[in-house]
């Protein structure tokens, strides 16, 4: 069977070779120390089979052997969970994987993808392309897989066709629709018919060439058509951590340009290397037999090649070395001259070399986990789900472009709503200072996304929480909040009713008891249509963006006061998208829509993983006497002296509960690595429990059988066995008493989150990287401490109170004060609906009363060191 190749080369303004060309000219007329050979050089034809020789006789090259077997593991699981937006593989279906290679490990996901589809479920088959430099190993690998047993289960079901390009060419030629319009077009150009020979060679959408096996191939030459909204599922796979051949910010930005769509049911299947022992490393770029040697040194070749004369760079004269950099896990591969000498190249150009300089022709970065969420949190990505090989040295990650993506708060950049990157504006160095204006961008995508998508209109007027308002009071109650504090600031007048302008906090045991707030309407018929509160939303928006407007043009000078009222109502907005949905998730499989545009957990795959993942032990950590600094400097009364901020200001703003900075002296105590877990918290419920303490809000019995409460629906306990169960203060407190401890103060919590914690930037599960908790049961002593903890806030036993030195926000008086009636406890971190701004400011307080059981607080147990109880 003859094997297609789409050759893109043509589709370039000029030939590749002559742009590597210029590549290599550039590398080496650079002064001395600082010259570079282009990393493709390494793999042209010969360079690939080096490479495949590595990979089958280097057994110091862990990283092909440790991603093949994560596919002989679980390939059949990620296929299924590659599909689960679509519920299974689709007609039309397009699968292209960047830099195949030899194919040996992507014929483990082809024969999956081909089990994975019955006769009758496509009228089309699924169409795999393969992406790669050199057209020859192209048709030698396609025909290896065509003629091998593969070949036979693929029939009918998966179709493998090669594309000769780079990457820019092929995702160029995505990004204008041409793959999906090959597939469309595919049986009127008779791609895929068995007709004769001679009749597809004079197609005029192909061009005959022969193999050096004499064998038949075509190379079609299809303009690319725009790509429809409908367009099936694409599947993109870059294998073998070759994203650590971009530097930091490459692979950022060659990520972002992926053709991904939200919401399409396309993925990405990476391949990344873990930052390893260094000795280990060194060791896998630098083997005993030499492979990877020659496997440089080939570039010697190739780079004489494109410039005229593949002999121009003679061997001998070089030699490899190999460098691991562990303060940027970063492995680089050099050409080092043995001694000083020059060489000509046919068109006279002269290049030195001195011995003493090294040429830098490949770098290779590893990814610790941190990395790994940077990267793709800054590409614009989420991961989905994550598969690791038996020795915790390698992961493939299947990841998503989502709705939306809050950016790391270090990040020079933003994601506006069509997903393009632009820079921030620099109002503030801090991360927690003025908000800019695409920070408000994400929140309002957020706020709508919730608000517009997840709550059914027939459910805009009910009360998912019997103490709170109905739904559609918040969707008014944000845009009030924020058009009264504009019209203060800009002095001028509000223009909506006062009955929007704050929520409800009733006394859980006296709902007819609650803090000060505006009537609402009693009647539903009273309430506003929703399409009249969305014009007031669009309108109180535009009125922030011409603020920031007048700030940019420099018509109206930024104040402190006005730095704070950005900040206040932007957080305010944060806080209540959170509040919206932990009421939602009462209603959850049986009213609230599951988020749109973000992939459904395959609960199965996810329990087996977490299942199988090591566990860390209940263990404790023992922490002080220590001095613990609590809250920051942020004086409110100082606003009113501060004229004008200089741009960017380095101010840090906060609620009036977090100022003034003080200092507690913490004695020494033992603190739990983990949060209580449900399953714990089940086991105990189920023994003698349940005359202690109530069956947690987050929890709900289905057919007898008790479930946690997900915005997906309930899922069953084993899934959820390892999550950090959520419950009231109440509740934790009598388990952890029973269990010989009691949950921590506020400074004894605050101190094992300041060594222990990691945060958004590291990968904590905040700011809706996923809209479910994930295991309490990873991290802690096993991982240098920074643990996650599931994705929850965490109870102090620490009571809401005015500390020496609080002063009541004169912007907002009633915030913090209003709650200092000893029934609230402080809650601190944030959960994984948590805006990250809010979550990662350290000084940040939340609070709830200690029997309210809705919001997202778990807890962890401290035991005293003299009182200490096994149990």
């Amino acid at each position: 069977m003859p094997v297609d190749i789409l050759q893109l080369h043509s589709h370039s303004a000029s030939s590749p070779l002559v742009d590597i060309a210029e590549l290599v000219d550039t590398g080496l007329s650079r002064r001395g120390g600082e010259k570079t050979l282009p990393t493709i050089l390494l793999y042209d034809e010969i360079g690939l089979r080096l490479y495949d020789t590595i990979t089958t006789d280097a057994p110091e090259y862990y990283l092909f052997a440790a991603e093949e077997q994560i596919l002989e593991d679980h390939v059949n699981e990620i296929v299924k969970v590659m599909h689960s937006a679509s519920a299974g593989v689709v007609s039309d279906e397009v699968v292209l994987e960047l830099g195949a290679g030899a194919l040996r490990k992507t014929s483990h996901i082809l024969s999956a993808l081909a089990r994975s589809v019955s006769n009758e479920c496509l009228q089309t088959p699924i169409t795999y392309y393969a992406l790669d430099l050199e057209q020859k190993e192209l048709e030698r690998t396609l025909r290896q897989i065509q003629e091998s047993e593969i070949g036979n289960l693929l029939q009918g079901k998966v179709i493998t066709r090669g594309i000769c390009g780079t990457y820019d060419d092929g995702l160029k030629y995505i990004s204008e629709g041409g793959l999906h319009s090959l597939v469309a077009n595919a049986e009127s150009s008779r791609l895929f018919d068995s007709v004769n020979k001679t009749e597809r060679a004079m197609s005029p959408t192909s061009t005959h060439s022969s193999t050096s096996e004499g064998q038949d191939t075509f190379v079609t030459d299809t303009p690319p058509s725009s790509p429809g909204t409908s367009s099936p599922p694409l599947h993109i796979m870059f294998l073998g951590s070759s994203i650590g051949n971009f530097s930091r910010s490459g692979a950022i930005e060659f990520l972002r340009g992926l053709p991904l769509r939200a919401g399409s049911g396309d993925t990405l299947l990476i391949g990344l290397d873990h930052d390893n022992d260094p000795a280990r490393i060194e060791r896998a770029y630098d083997d005993s037999h030499g492979h990877t040697e020659n496997f440089i040194k080939n570039g010697l070749r190739a780079a004489g090649r494109v410039l005229g004369d593949e002999n121009l760079f003679a061997k001998e004269n070089w030699e490899y070395v190999s460098q691991y950099d562990t303060d940027n896990r970063r492995h680089e591969a050099f050409l080092k001259p043995k001694m000083d000498h020059s060489v000509i190249a046919p068109n006279g150009k002269v290049y030195v070399f001195e011995q003493s300089e090294r040429i830098k022709i490949e770098e290779s970065f590893k990814f610790s986990d941190k990395d790994a969420f940077s990267l793709f949190t800054q590409a614009n990505l989420r991961p989905v789900q994550r598969w690791v090989d038996r020795n915790s040295e390698y992961s493939l990650w299947l990841v998503e472009r989502p709705a939306f993506v809050f950016p790391l708060l270090s990040s020079p950049f933003i994601t506006n709503r069509g997903g393009e990157l632009i820079p921030r504006k620099p109002y503030s160095t801090s991360s927690f200072g003025i908000p800019a204006r695409q920070d408000w961008n994400v929140v309002w995508t957020l706020w709508d996304f919730i608000t517009l998508r997840m709550i059914p209109r027939s459910m805009l007027l009910e009360k998912p929480i019997d103490l709170r308002h109905i739904c559609l009071f918040y969707l008014g109650h944000i845009p009030a909040f924020l058009d009264i504090y504009m019209s203060r600031l800009l002095q001028e007048p509000f223009t909506q009713p006062e009955e929007y302008k704050r929520g409800i906090d009733p006394d859980v045991d006296d709902p007819t008891q609650c803090n000060p707030h505006s009537e609402v309407p009693t009647d539903i018929n009273d309430w506003p249509a929703l399409s009249d509160i969305v014009d007031y939303q669009h309108r109180v928006r535009a009125r922030v963006m011409s603020l920031y407007d007048d700030i940019d043009s420099g018509r109206r000078p930024i104040t402190r006061r006005m730095g704070r009222v950005l900040f206040m109502t932007y957080e305010h907005e944060g806080m209540h998208a959170e509040t919206l949905l932990y009421m939602l998730l009462q209603r959850a499989g049986t009213g609230t829509v599951p988020p749109p545009d973000f992939m459904k957990p395959d609960w199965s795959s996810l329990a087996a993983a977490w299942n199988a993942a090591p566990k860390l032990s209940h263990g404790t950590v023992t922490l002080g006497p220590e001095s613990v600094t609590i809250g920051h400097d942020d004086v409110e009364a100082e606003d009113a002296r501060v004229v004008e901020v200089t741009l960017p200001d380095d101010h840090e703003y906060g609620w009036d509960n977090e100022n003034p900075k003080r200092v507690v002296e913490v004695q020494q105590f033992e603190i739990s690595w983990r949060p209580v877990t449900n399953g714990e918290f089940y086991e105990f419920y189920l023994g003698r429990g349940k005359d202690k303490i109530e069956l947690p809000a987050s929890w709900v019995v289905e057919d007898g059988e008790v479930k946690v409460r997900t915005l997906y629906g309930p899922v069953p306990m084993d899934v959820a066995k390892y999550w950090p169960v959520i419950t009231s203060y109440d509740s934790l407190s009598s388990y952890a008493i029973v269990k010989g401890g009691r949950l921590p103060t506020e400074p004894e919590l605050r101190l094992f989150f300041d060594k222990f914690h990691h945060g958004y930037d590291g990968g904590a599960n905040v700011g809706f990287r996923n809209w479910h908790p994930l295991p309490a049961t990873t991290g802690g002593s096993g991982n240098g401490g920074k643990g996650c903890n599931g994705g929850v806030w965490e109870w102090t036993s620490t009571v809401m109170d005015k500390v020496d030195g609080f002063s009541p926000s004169k912007l907002y008086p009633g915030y913090s004060k209003d709650f200092f009636d000893g029934k609230h406890n402080i809650v601190i971190g944030g959960s994984y609906v948590t805006v990250p701004q809010i979550a990662e400011r350290r000084s940040f307080r939340n609070w709830y009363q200690r029997n309210y059981p809705y919001p997202w607080v778990g807890g962890r147990i401290v035991y005293d060191i003299k009182s200490k109880e096994i149990n």
